[in-house]
């Protein structure tokens, strides 16, 4: 199990419960963007924290990108356009609130902007261990037993392990840093419902193994094209 697929699983702090709550609060609109956060001795009543922890809090939210604090102006939401949506907690908060249209057709463009390319480097670089990985990832996802979770997993598992054979340790942290935006789009158009289309989605991820295993750059770039594109197509 990743790092971030733990952490979803685990209590949250006192600290990591409030973050949540502002953060949530800021991305549905109830602190709009360019409006202050309430006066701090609101915010220390309502949370009943130290002024200190409070501080720790909204330098998170700062760090996120929610939050802006200015002398003699106060801590102020932040535009959208500076909100970091690579972070996970963010990507985290926004997936929660629906995988609308837009989110997904913003995840599919990055994905098609990064993730051929991955399966191109993949198919130049990788090495005996990266196919055996490949190979593995491609068995666990043909697995009949799987409900939409576990298949979504198996599938994030392969995106990752192509990350991995990319050699390229920032087309491998792509999908860790998406990864729940990824779960949740995999969940979504899981094809375990229908054991033929399973079959045909496994089929095509295998098409890459089998780009990535001959060297041929260009039919892994456009397998796993067409695989993203596909998986899109389904929901």
């Amino acid at each position: 199990m990743s790092i971030a697929r733990w952490a979803a699983d685990r209590p949250l702090s006192n600290h990591e419960q409030i973050v949540r709550t502002l953060g949530l609060e800021i991305l549905t609109g109830i602190h709009a963007p360019g409006a202050n956060l309430p006066p701090e001795p609101t915010l220390l009543a309502r949370f009943g924290i130290s002024r200190t922890a409070l501080r720790e809090v909204l330098k998170t939210l700062s760090a996120k990108g929610l939050l802006i604090s200015k002398t003699r102006v106060g801590t102020r939401v932040q535009d959208p356009i500076h909100w970091n949506f690579f972070d996970a907690d963010v990507l985290a908060w926004k997936v929660g609130q629906g995988l609308d249209e837009t989110l997904r057709r913003h995840l599919l463009e990055v994905r098609t902007a990064l993730e051929p390319q991955a399966a191109s480097l993949a198919a130049m670089r990788r090495s005996a261990d990266d196919l055996t990985e490949l190979r593995r990832c491609i068995a666990a996802m043909g697995d009949p037993a799987h409900d939409q979770r576990s298949f979504a997993e198996a599938d994030l598992d392969f995106h990752v392990a192509v990350g991995s054979a990319s050699g390229n340790p920032m087309m491998r942290s792509f999908a860790a840093v998406i990864e729940v935006a990824l779960l949740a789009s995999f969940s979504l158009t899981s094809p375990v419902d229908r054991p033929e289309l399973q079959a045909q989605v496994v089929a095509d991820h295998a098409a890459i193994v089998d780009a990535i295993e001959a060297g041929d750059a260009s039919a892994a770039a456009a397998a796993m094209h067409k695989v993203i594109q596909s998986g899109f197509d389904r929901a």
